[in-house]
Order: structure tokens, then C-alpha cells, then sequence
């Protein structure tokens, strides 16, 4: 089995009894972007020099001897509609297109402080006002698994980024149902 293809609860033991780092992690799940991104069109950013060295940084909690949390050294995806501090949030429009917040929205904040590692931002409908994500300013997004459809919304980039394993866990919204 592939690293992306694992669970949460099983990397988060494979971590924290030494068997895995999360650079390594962290590498196997950015390969994976690089080998079908082009195709899915799950993210609008990456923040690849970040996530690494926060995943740097959780090997050296875990080399410690600390106990991590749950989510700590495990890559995600975060909606572009979430405040991210000091990462471009455009919420898939052009008018935000270099929006860079000053503020972390609170399940980011939270996120955070459990060392979560954020791989980029992933693509939406614009204002997160639509159903299939193609109404991105940047590109549309396609489902994962037939690359003719689209993967709903306005989470959609959420959504493919998880079935291609191009991220272990994402964060999505729910304007309209898009995540229920």
C-alpha cells in the first residue's frame, strides 16, 4: 500500500513508534501531487518549503521522546476559503488573487498548535457559490476517479484531493451542502 493510501490513525502510530517520519510522509504525498495534479487540478497553492519544515520539526518532537497529537506530522489540504496566515487565500477568485491573510482562521489556529501539517490550499467554486467546482477564477477541478466528471462542490478540490491522494485529511466548507 501506498503512504497516501493510508489512514490517519495509521500513520499517526507508524510516526509516533518511529516506523515513518513525516518527511518522508510529507515527500511521498507531494510526489503523489506531482505525478496527477495536472490532471485533477485539486490545489490553487502549495506550500511545499512550509511543510516541510514543519514536518522537519515534528520528527525532532518525536525524536524527543514527546507524544504527539493525533493530526501532528500528518499532510493536509486546506479549502482556499480558510485564513491561513501568511498563505494566499483567494478563495478561487481573481479579485483575492494575492490576498495574503494576517490571521489564521480559529480551526487553523487550533490546527496549528497540534503541528498539523498544511500541504497548500485547494481549489473551490468562487466564494464557494457553486456545485461542481468549475467556477474557479484558476482552473477546474476534476473527480479523481473519472477525470470527465466533475467532483462536486463547492469543496471540490477538497474532495479530489482526498480520493487522488493528494492529501491524507482535508478541511472543506459547507455553504450549500457540499460536504454533508
Amino acid at each position: 500500500m501506498k503512504l497516501y493510501e493510508s489512514t490517519v490513525h495509521e500513520l499517526h502510530e507508524q510516526l509516533q513508534n518511529k516506523q515513518l517520519s513525516s518527511v518522508e510522509l510529507t515527500k511521498a504525498v507531494y510526489d503523489r501531487i506531482d505525478e496527477v495534479e495536472d490532471k485533477v487540478g485539486a490545489y490553487v497553492t502549495l506550500d511545499k518549503e512550509n511543510a516541510l519544515a514543519q514536518a522537519a520539526k515534528v520528527d525532532a518532537m518525536i525524536a524527543a521522546g514527546e507524544t504527539i497529537k493525533p493530526l501532528a506530522g500528518i499532510p493536509g489540504a486546506i479549502k482556499d476559503n480558510i485564513s491561513t496566515k501568511g498563505l494566499r487565500t483567494t478563495c478561487s477568485s481573481h479579485i483575492l488573487d494575492n490576498f495574503i491573510p494576517v490571521y489564521d482562521a480559529h480551526v487553523i489556529a487550533n490546527l496549528r498548535k497540534d503541528e498539523t501539517i498544511f500541504l497548500g490550499k485547494t481549489n473551490m467554486d468562487e466564494f464557494a457559490m457553486g456545485s461542481t467546482t468549475e467556477t474557479s477564477y484558476f482552473k477546474k477541478t476534476h473527480n479523481a476517479w473519472n477525470l470527465d466528471c466533475v467532483p462536486g462542490g463547492s469543496s471540490g478540490g477538497s474532495a479530489a484531493a482526498i480520493a487522488a491522494g493528494e492529501a491524507i485529511w482535508s478541511l472543506g466548507s459547507d455553504t450549500g451542502g457540499s460536504i454533508r
